[in-house]
């Protein structure tokens, strides 16, 4: 008998890049407003769904503890600045760039953040 098995199978947007692949995150193209830029990370606001995101600019699903610390202060100065939250939570879940660590700052009880961007600045 023939142990047989299953072939593991993935979403194209769930499977990790290698970076022979292009990557959106590293090419960091300006297509919304950037916040803010240092040799670590950039921040601006997520052309999908209108709320800021943080990006780690080494491709790496899984920056050092400190350094994620760092970036979530950068990513909380950015909501208290520019957007009307009433409240946020971070969203690490890096669903459709899962090879590059980035995290969105949502709105509490909500996901987009169509129509909070502060406007009295």
């Amino acid at each position: 008998m023939v142990a047989r098995t299953r072939q593991a199978t993935t979403s194209p947007k769930s499977a990790l890049q290698s970076m022979n692949e292009p990557c959106e995150l590293c090419e960091a193209a300006r297509l919304t407003e950037w916040f803010y830029e240092d040799e670590t990370c950039w921040i601006a606001e997520c052309e999908q769904c209108y709320v800021p995101m943080v990006v780690w600019k080494q491709h790496d699903p899984a920056p050092p503890a400190a350094l994620r610390d760092t970036m979530m202060e950068l990513l909380g100065v950015v909501v208290r600045e520019s957007y009307c939250f009433d409240g946020f939570y971070v969203d690490d879940n890096m669903r459709s760039i899962p090879a590059h660590y980035h995290a969105h700052a949502r709105p509490r009880g909500g996901f987009f953040g169509h129509g909070l961007r502060r406007t009295d600045l």
